[in-house]
């Protein structure tokens, strides 16, 4: 149900800011929200009521605005600047809030909510300190609704989310995002509805930002590509709450990251190029983050010039970046050695795109063991393409020794690729050893 309001020029800013048509604008939210699973026939007609007759659309059309508006702009849009609120509880909007606690009790599996439930649901933060005192804490915010959060509770989100995240990168993201999810609804809606201080509330967005998208992009792990998006979708509104650029920013790039794996090429890129623009005073790690992954989707789309100044950009930033403290996340020379190989191997070099992925294997930190799993099947299938069959058969091997221990669907898929690349040379004495070895473990 749509509700009425005064005219809204505020909207009609933004959209002479981008130079779009009511048609281009309404075109726009139409595709975003088939990629959400959302079945939208907007058309002009629908934008000159929101426009000019002050029509506010309904929650779901709200929300999906604003995501388009950011990506188009680079920046955070918040639904005030959208000119669609008045009014804001616990720093965003009532209707974020209410979705983002619908979205996390729809994810939780029904058959693991017993084991997620009070503190059972943290035993995996145990090694947490404080963390006892921290589950007292969240008990009572969610039981008294005059409850008043610090940043005590804001440093154990973040905590959480960073244990999580640590989960996800030795099980995969089907072993840990139940979990994730569960700590949405229980833990982080309430705090984000409790009472708090101004600098408080924005510091817990932003950690809610965060953990939305660390629960999207496991659900990306495990090919639920329609759920990651809703979850982005929630990070951006957060991290525009928030103010947070580098949640905004690191999420329209998780996004790219998740088109360039589907294929579309111009929609990564897009995305990519709407996270730099979205930091335009990013650090050298944070540039060099963003711009692999530029490069990477310039890459898919045949654009070499493109993608060769963006791999230059990111090698530049690297090396500044090693230079000085780790100051970002996980993205290292490792993560740029493999943004280098799928560049290489994008635009024709196998030999190139083998020798840095190798090199991006030998530098890797162990704990990241999904990412061997996955990576180091990619180096397989690049050297079996060359005809390094044995060599291939050896490192699938050591591909198969960490398999069982992760839960992922894109691994998965690299182990059914596997499969149908090697069926033509089943009289190899390697690859006979090697398929029969990934049987038993399929059994298994």
């Amino acid at each position: 149900m749509s509700v009425k309001s005064s005219q809204n020029t505020c909207l009609a800013g933004l959209l002479d800011e981008l130079g779009w048509k009511h048609s281009q604008f309404a075109r726009a939210i139409n595709s975003a929200g088939t990629r959400g699973g959302m079945r939208l026939r907007y058309d002009e007609s629908s934008v000159s009521h929101w426009l000019n007759d002050g029509t506010v659309p309904r929650r779901k059309t709200r929300d999906l605005i604003l995501v388009v508006l950011g990506r188009a702009l680079g920046r955070p849009v918040t639904a005030a600047d959208a000119g669609f609120a008045s009014t804001a509880v616990a720093g965003a909007e009532p209707d974020t809030l209410t979705g983002l606690a619908e979205l996390g009790r729809a994810d939780m599996d029904p058959s693991r909510r017993a084991v997620l439930g009070a503190a059972s649901l943290y035993s995996a933060a145990v090694a947490i300190p404080g963390w006892q005192d921290a589950v007292g804490r969240f008990k009572a915010i969610r039981t008294n609704p005059h409850a008043r959060i610090g940043m005590r509770e804001v440093e154990a989100v973040a905590a959480m989310t960073e244990q999580v995240s640590s989960l996800d990168d030795q099980f995969g993201g089907r072993f840990a995002r139940p979990m994730a999810a569960a700590f949405l609804v229980n833990t982080i809606v309430p705090c984000l509805q409790a009472e708090a201080t101004d600098e408080v509330r924005t510091a817990m967005l932003s950690a809610a930002a965060d953990h939305c998208y660390l629960t999207g992009y496991m659900a990306m792990d495990e090919r639920l590509d329609g759920l990651a998006d809703q979850y982005y979708t929630k990070a951006l509104e957060l991290s525009a709450a928030a103010g947070d650029q580098l949640a905004f920013c690191t999420t329209l790039r998780g996004m790219s990251v998740m088109h360039g794996d589907l294929g579309n090429g111009t929609l990564s890129l897009r995305l990519a190029d709407a996270a730099s623009a979205a930091s335009p005073h990013a650090g050298p790690r944070m540039r060099a983050f963003l711009a692999g992954q530029q490069a990477h989707a310039a890459a898919i789309t045949g654009d070499r010039a493109t993608a060769l100044h963006q791999v230059a950009e990111a090698e530049t930033a690297m090396e500044k970046a090693e230079s000085q403290a780790k100051a970002f996340g996980s993205y290292d020379p490792s993560a740029l050695h493999y943004h280098v190989s799928q560049v290489r191997y994008e635009l024709g070099d196998l030999s190139g795109a083998i020798g840095s992925m190798q090199e991006s294997h030998r530098i890797r930190e162990p704990i990241y063991r999904r990412t061997r799993v996955r990576y180091g099947a990619m180096l397989a299938e690049r050297k079996f393409e060359a005809g390094r069959i044995e060599e291939a058969c050896a490192d699938w091997h050591r591909v198969l020794d960490d398999y069982p221990m992760v839960q992922s669907a894109r691994c998965q898929d690299r182990i059914d690729s596997m499969v149908t690349m090697t069926s033509p040379l089943q009289r190899n004495s390697h690859v006979r050893e090697l398929r029969q070895r990934a049987a038993e473990l399929s059994r298994a």
